[in-house]
């Protein structure tokens, strides 16, 4: 039987991952990174959290350079946009941006599958932050998945089970496949709940409420 591991920050798109590919892809590893964000704690809290519902293995990776070289909101003293800083996607991801983040998480989860003899990495890439966001493209899986036909013996593929998905299609999946979005942490500035008022935050209040799902709306925002 195949087996995977996946990418999993604790957000929306992570948890949907992979509670859709938890019983077809045998997921076997969760890998959370910390990588001095601000939401670091609530994140691994969060992630933990879903690993034990889902019951995986979890493992946190600390990449304290990361952190040293990453000069935008989401590492720095700099503050996370909000509210009017949000009006521009294109200057709102600049300000979110982190060196060849998902590059190097990937390629992590490569040498675990390697390892391991995992055959699939999962990703949260979704079709919505494609449009900002590079490396949530489907050109940027598939390129990473050849460049591990060269980088490994086993060849693990990459999995994006959201890549053609909206927010607003994900939060629908989540509801339809019974997926716990009270243990989701999206919030860029990593409070006891979220902000509200970021992109991250934004996009999945948005989902949440074109999705009748006013409840979680409550229990998660401020």
């Amino acid at each position: 039987m195949a087996k995977s591991v996946i990418l999993l920050s604790g957000g929306l798109d992570s948890l949907v991952s992979l509670g859709l590919a938890s019983q077809k892809y045998n997921v076997k590893l969760a890998l959370t990174f910390d990588y001095g964000q601000k939401a670091a704690q609530t994140e691994i809290k969060a992630s933990s959290k879903i690993c034990e519902y889902y019951n995986i293995e979890h493992k946190v990776i600390k990449l304290d350079f990361l952190k040293e070289i990453t000069k935008t909101s989401l590492c720095s003293e700099a503050a996370v946009p909000t509210g009017d800083g949000l009006l521009n996607p294109s200057d709102s991801a600049k300000n979110v941006w982190v060196p060849n983040r998902n590059g190097l998480f990937l390629n992590i989860a490569a040498s675990f599958a390697d390892s391991e003899d995992f055959d699939y990495i999962i990703i949260g890439a979704n079709l919505e932050e494609s449009a900002t966001f590079p490396d949530n493209t489907k050109e940027f899986t598939e390129r990473a998945e050849k460049l591990f036909e060269y980088s490994t013996q086993n060849h693990p593929k990459v999995l994006a089970p959201l890549i053609n998905c909206t927010k607003n299609d994900i939060v629908k999946l989540a509801v339809e496949n019974r997926i716990p979005l009270n243990y989701v942490q999206s919030c860029y500035l990593g409070g006891d709940r979220h902000c509200g008022k970021c992109e991250s935050c934004t996009r999945l209040k948005n989902a949440l409420l074109y999705n009748n799902y006013t409840d979680i709306v409550k229990e998660l925002f401020d």
